[in-house]
């Protein structure tokens, strides 16, 4: 299963980057040509997005690595690290190209050439087909890092949407839409820093990922015969997986034995039953003796 799940994160995070080196050479050399501060402006995000692959795929390399003595549970926080970098980023960029948005629109310039939108038009297409193929290998994985990074990338969708308006409007003599355009940009990166950075702390905060986990859990460990109830379950959410501990009622008079026997089958049932769930610890206590 890592070996899979190492294979395709590797394949969406070079998808990243050497789509986002295409797209901003073209992005940089067509904005010039066509003298478009959006386009240029967008190239900017596309070298940040450059960055942000490589840093996500480093920390899903560091997520695959085994626990060991000083990491128990794994490395798995890294991804969420690597997507709280990713939110640096972003910002970095937000204030970058508002600041240049900002002096254009007090300079008098010419309209962008109608190039600006073509090239826009191809960076829909391609974002468009680069976000779908990596949040669907970072939903399948269930890796907070490559998702980050699809969300990112899902902001040049709207961006490129934005400078083909721009574009048009500019030379149609409504000559502050290109710099304004090149501001709701700005504003797009920041809403999306906000929602990723939001997801990755509650990550990295150990946030219960859905509500029927708990149901899903009950349901698992009550099929093992002899255990009589649960209680006491806590989840400790790492992103890419999570682990469990939790309390299970056994009769009062079973030898200890029977009740470990019990107890390591229902951690074996947990873990195969719910693929998000790598690591289950079991408490057996006598039934109806909850404080025990």
């Amino acid at each position: 299963m890592d070996d899979k799940r190492a294979e395709l994160g590797k394949k969406a995070a070079y998808t990243g980057i050497i789509g986002n080196i295409l797209l901003t050479v073209l992005n940089f050399i067509v904005g010039i040509m066509a003298g478009s501060v959006a386009l240029i402006a967008e190239a900017a995000h596309t070298l940040s997005d450059i960055l942000t692959s490589i840093i996500t795929f480093i920390g899903f390399r560091i997520g695959l690595k085994p626990a060991d003595i000083e990491h128990p549970y794994g490395h798995g926080r890294a991804e969420a690290l690597a997507g709280l970098v990713v939110v640096l980023f972003l910002g970095i960029v937000a204030y970058e190209i508002l600041s240049e948005a900002y002096k254009k629109l007090f300079i008098v310039s010419t309209p962008p050439d109608y190039i600006a939108a073509v090239m826009a038009l191809v960076g829909i297409i391609a974002n468009s087909i680069m976000t779908h193929y990596m949040m669907s290998i970072g939903k399948k994985i269930n890796s907070p890092a490559i998702i980050a990074d699809a969300q990112h990338q899902k902001i040049d969708i709207f961006s490129c949407t934005l400078i083909l308006v721009g574009v048009i409007g500019s030379n149609l003599g409504l000559k502050f839409l290109d710099p304004l355009v090149a501001i709701l940009i700005a504003f797009i990166v920041l809403k999306t820093a906000f929602d990723v950075g939001r997801e990755n702390i509650n990550n990295i905060m150990g946030k219960v990922p859905s509500r029927n986990i708990m149901a899903e859990i009950r349901r698992s460990a009550m099929s093992i015969k002899g255990v009589m109830g649960i209680h006491n379950v806590r989840i400790n959410y790492f992103g890419p997986y999570a682990a469990v501990d939790l309390h299970i009622e056994v009769d009062g008079d079973m030898n200890l034995r029977e009740a470990h026997c019990i107890s390591h089958k229902v951690e074996k049932k947990i873990i195969e039953d719910i693929d998000l769930i790598r690591i289950v610890n079991v408490h057996a206590c006598p039934f109806n003796e909850k404080n025990h």
